[in-house]
């Protein structure tokens, strides 16, 4: 400031500098007073509103993710790229088991966020989302092909649309109790589903304590839709084959049934078909199961509240079975633009600029996310064609030698091979709408579930399963957003 003068300042007569020998009319006097009471009794929220109607918004919805430092990374991300662009960015968060029903509320009313975040492939929300193949490609020129399983979640071949873009998917190991599975003779955790069988057996005679030798749910939740689907993987079967027809009738699927039910049976209890997707972290770190096929989130919630289980808590990747070694990823993070969205041109540019800065997201979520493009995570300065290989090795080193102080440091080492034992959801084909329905609606835990109580024999709830899935495709089919047809009887 100059001499503490303003330029509406007045002297000590009232008068504003540069006014004192001007003389204003009566006519002249009235005028200017109108002016100023109109000024002064405009409504503020008029002018607020004028203010705000130009500036650009992009309105973010996403999971309260199981790894809480995760969030606290990304808010203040998305709102400092909001303000380095002139943008205001708003980031909302829902309880996963919300994702589904808030997503069917917004299409019902065709408003709400520009951005949606969904936990599974979003298949069946195809005809209300906007194709994004332009960032997608974009993606994959920056950073090379995305990993495989990835590209069957966000893409339907029939309609040829990617219908999603995916910054990251989540490997589904095997957690373990390495004290207690040492002292039933499996030091190294189990390594069939047949295991977990013959050391459940075990587990239940000398630990009393533990009330779920065995902690795989058949409950309408996420994490037994994982369990359930790994299971009928591994005994060859499936519920659509590469041609998206529908052959969960099987001799394969009736063993992988039977198998549930005995597994229920001798290592599980009733408490396991009620379970929500927190249970199995829960009942692990109680130390009132042995084993949960999940990801490292109930380890590093072990962590974070310094108990004494987390040291014991290992991993195992996927369980072999009689036919093939499999597991579903954990999560499937894929994100959305709704084709009601009022920012979608935005909505494209965060989402590259999150994949342009995927490292510090692995980081952030403690090494929960695993990048969508592998090379994303790989150094600016390699070239693109070495960026996949590059963005691997980081992966790896970075499990191998946990920055979050693992103890041992190598206890993740596991997951550097996730990719070769980690499938989609619909494998072996697609992830297409109806088995988006079909996984929303829990009909293959159902499937499991209805055999393991006695409510009808496998057999049966085999057939019923598969005449629901035909139900569900069909009904995609005649939209032509699925392809087959020729289904079994």
């Amino acid at each position: 400031m100059d001499s503490g003068k303003r330029a509406t300042s007045v002297d000590s007569k009232g008068q504003a500098p540069g006014e004192a020998n001007q003389k204003i009319s009566r006519r002249e006097f009235l005028k200017r007073a109108a002016v100023t009471t109109a000024t002064l009794s405009m409504p503020y929220f008029f002018v607020r509103n004028y203010a705000l109607a130009q500036q650009r918004t992009l309105r973010i919805i996403t999971w309260s993710h199981f790894v809480p430092a995760f969030d606290t990374w990304f808010d203040p991300f998305a709102e400092k790229w909001g303000e380095s662009r002139g943008v205001k960015v708003t980031v909302d968060h829902i309880s996963f088991a919300d994702i589904v029903p808030r997503a069917n509320a917004e299409v019902a009313a065709q408003s709400g966020h520009d951005l949606f975040f969904f936990l599974s492939p979003p298949s069946a929300f195809e005809p209300q989302v906007l194709d994004l193949t332009d960032i997608n490609q974009e993606a994959e020129k920056r950073y090379g092909p995305m990993v495989p399983l990835v590209r069957k979640s966000v893409y339907n071949p029939n309609t040829k649309k990617y219908f999603g873009f995916s910054d990251n998917w989540v490997p589904d190991p095997g957690d373990y109790l390495k004290s207690v599975w040492t002292a039933v003779g499996y030091p190294n955790g189990p390594q069939t589903w047949d295991d977990l069988l013959k050391a459940g057996r075990e587990i239940k005679k000398r630990f009393p304590e533990i009330q779920i030798p065995i902690g795989i749910g058949f409950s309408q939740d996420i994490d037994s839709n994982m369990a359930t689907r790994a299971i009928l993987w591994s005994f060859g079967a499936s519920i659509q084959d590469k041609e998206e027809n529908v052959i969960l009738n099987s001799e394969e699927t009736i063993r992988a049934v039977e198998f549930g039910v005995r597994l229920f049976r001798e290592v599980m209890n009733p408490a396991v078909l009620s379970w929500n997707a927190a249970s199995n972290n829960q009942a692990l770190n109680a130390r009132q199961t042995s084993y949960i096929l999940n990801s490292i989130s109930a380890y590093r919630t072990a962590q974070d509240n310094r108990l004494p289980v987390a040291d014991d808590i290992f991993f195992v990747p996927a369980l072999k079975g009689p036919k093939a070694q499999w597991a579903s990823e954990h999560v499937m993070g894929v994100w959305v633009i709704w084709k009601f969205a009022r920012s979608p041109d935005l909505a494209k540019e965060f989402l590259l600029y999150l994949v342009d800065n995927y490292r510090l997201a692995v980081i952030a979520s403690k090494l929960y996310n695993f990048p969508s493009f592998m090379g994303s995570v790989a150094s600016k300065s390699v070239p693109v064609a070495e960026k996949p290989a590059e963005g691997r090795k980081w992966i790896r080193a970075a499990v191998t030698k946990d920055p979050f102080k693992s103890n041992p440091v190598d206890k993740l080492k596991v997951l550097a091979d996730a990719e070769q034992w980690s499938t989609n959801i619909g494998y072996p084909g697609p992830a297409n709408p109806a088995e988006g329905e079909i996984f929303d609606t829990f009909v293959i835990p159902d499937m499991f579930a209805k055999a393991a109580t006695g409510r009808l024999t496998p057999k049966e709830a085999v057939e019923e399963g598969h005449r629901r899935c035909k139900e569900i495709f069909n009904k995609w089919r005649q939209r032509g957003l699925v392809g087959g047809g020729r289904d079994r009887p």
